[in-house]
């Protein structure tokens, strides 16, 4: 057997599939709208995604799962025109509030998503999904970007499956397996025959927990709902951990791929 011939876009289906767990509803990231943007420009990650992007020749930007704007807003000052994407009203009012408070008029906010019919969406020469990309079809949403790109693409994606310190697993008596990384979509881009150049974003510094509140919001957010049982062994073990100094989250690290258009 050789790598061609194995279907990359299925096994991504499947492995996703096999996590039971979905991409978040609207109304998760809704509750989020206010404060997602602040904590990635503060850790410099926006910066980061910016400066690894080339803007040359180009006047338009499509960005799929803008959230309340952490890249639309700052690049809205060198592009003629955005298209932002989001499945949270909240988000896209939070992204508009935003041009508002920086005059920026350029923007067109969207409420679509992923899933949804793109005929209506217009090409730009730039398509980007910045921390976007956790679909159940990820062969079929590259083949949205790309067909909506007239020049580049740029997309990041998390380097491991996990969203929490895999030490919390055990603690809670789960066996979870890891979502799918960044590493499919460079299989499923090459079997579309596209070669994507590699670099990755580091998260900054892990976040020290203030308490367990933080804690168990940190968790459920990024496992589902915790039942009583489960919220009281991370209760001791919190109570445990503590007594031997701060409780780090270790940083994500990003993968940032991106690719040309013939």
């Amino acid at each position: 057997m050789t790598i061609a011939a194995i279907d990359f876009a299925r096994l991504y289906r499947d492995h996703m599939a096999a996590t039971a767990r979905g991409p978040k509803a609207a109304g998760d990231w809704n509750a989020r709208a206010g404060s997602v943007g602040k904590r990635l420009a503060h850790g410099g990650y926006a910066e980061a995604f910016i400066a690894r992007m080339d803007l040359s020749g180009c006047e338009s930007l499509l960005d799929v799962g803008c959230g309340n704007g952490a890249l639309s807003l700052p690049l809205a000052a060198r592009l003629r025109h955005i298209v932002a994407l989001d499945y949270s009203p909240a988000m896209l009012e939070a992204l508009r509030e935003g041009a508002r408070a920086q005059g920026a008029g350029n923007i067109d906010a969207r409420l679509c998503a992923w899933e949804d019919d793109w005929n209506d969406v217009p090409e730009c020469d730039i398509a980007i999904a910045s921390r976007s990309t956790q679909v159940e079809d990820m062969a079929a949403a590259l083949a949205k970007l790309h067909a909506k790109a007239r020049r580049r693409v740029y997309l990041t994606h998390r380097v491991g499956g996990h969203f929490v310190d895999p030490q919390i697993l055990p603690v809670l008596g789960r066996r979870q397996l890891p979502l799918p990384d960044y590493i499919y979509i460079l299989n499923i881009l090459h079997g579309m025959g596209i070669h994507a150049r590699v670099d990755y974003i580091d998260g900054g510094e892990p976040a020290a927990i203030t308490g367990f509140d933080e804690l168990l919001r940190r968790v459920a957010w990024s496992l589902g709902a915790l039942d009583a049982d489960e919220i009281a062994r991370l209760h001791r073990w919190h109570d445990e951990r503590i007594g031997r100094g701060p409780i780090l989250m270790p940083a994500r690290r990003w993968a940032f791929i991106g690719w040309e258009k013939p």
